[in-house]
């Protein structure tokens, strides 16, 4: 499966944020049977996070509000990046700032360190510089953050990972790749919240969160079918997948490949199992290869 520059084993790769930084789960799965990693987001300096409790479930899904609790690059690159190397499978750092020196210096340290496969831009959040817009959320703001991270980033392929929170997907994606960018992965969570009525309060410390599992699937698949009709990079898809069916329909309407998220947190095998069963989806789905299954949904849908 090509994504790009980058062969993968198979089109299964781990969501950031969910697989921790991909060592915490080797005593759990076997990594180089996965197509690759993607590491929980990496920033300039170390971050707490947000208070407890950090996730919940909901109906058909999971809220979380980790607040993007990670070690920093300069211990990443030091801790965990030796011991993933040890894998063959592809490991991909997901890089995210509060403002465009915040994601150029985390991507300037990671150029010197080895084992890396690719960059994945996270521009859903909060540009502190601008009043605390999202990155993603307009075209302009695409063009600067992620042109700027592709001078950076010399040694390596740069993924950018967009917001759903757009009115034009397609207008942000034909931003993201006219500057640069080598692929797109779609998409983040969707802002929601849960209450405990009795008490009054959040169910979670941080009173919004990230919405993800298998309610967002059908929106995210439509984000996915809308993307790569308008460019020509390939699209990683993400939101909701459980099974090896749900990898293709994602296949279906134009994604290279997927990575698996909530899935990990009811099962840490879970992306192992469904690359396992991918083949045997293909062969009940009546086909050979991935490209059987796009055409088919093409030549029904235009």
């Amino acid at each position: 499966m090509q994504v790009g520059a980058l062969r993968l084993r198979n089109p299964i790769l781990t969501a950031a944020g969910t697989f921790g930084y991909g060592v915490e789960f080797a005593h759990l799965v076997d990594l180089d049977k996965l197509g690759g990693i993607v590491t929980k987001g990496i920033s300039r300096e170390p971050i707490e996070g947000a208070p407890p409790p950090r996730v919940c479930e909901t109906p058909s899904g999971m809220l979380n509000a980790i607040g993007l609790q990670n070690i920093g690059v300069d211990s990443f690159v030091k801790t965990k990046l030796p011991v993933l190397q040890k894998y063959n499978t592809h490991i991909l750092v997901n890089v995210f700032g509060y403002c465009l020196d915040d994601y150029l210096e985390v991507i300037h340290k990671l150029e010197d360190a080895d084992g890396i496969s690719a960059y994945e831009l996270n521009i859903s959040c909060p540009n502190v510089k601008k009043g605390g817009m999202q990155f993603g959320a307009s075209a302009s703001a695409v063009e600067e953050v992620v042109g700027a991270a592709r001078r950076a980033a010399v040694k390596r392929p740069l993924w950018v990972k967009l917001t759903p929170l757009v009115t034009d997907i397609q207008e942000i994606a034909r931003a993201a790749e006219a500057v640069g960018a080598d692929a797109l992965t779609i998409a983040n969570t969707y802002p929601a919240m849960a209450i405990d009525v009795r008490s009054g309060q959040s169910k979670i410390g941080n009173q919004t969160g990230g919405l993800s599992g298998p309610a967002i699937k059908p929106i995210t698949l439509r984000l996915v079918w809308e993307a790569q009709k308008a460019i020509r990079i390939p699209v990683v898809g993400l939101g909701g997948i459980e099974t090896a069916e749900d990898v293709l329909e994602y296949m279906a309407v134009g994604a290279s490949a997927v990575q698996v998220g909530t899935a990990s947190f009811a099962d840490p095998k879970s992306s192992e199992k469904i690359a396992g069963r991918l083949e045997r989806a293909l062969k009940e789905a009546k086909a050979f290869t991935v490209r059987e299954i796009r055409d088919r949904f093409a030549a029904e849908n235009g």
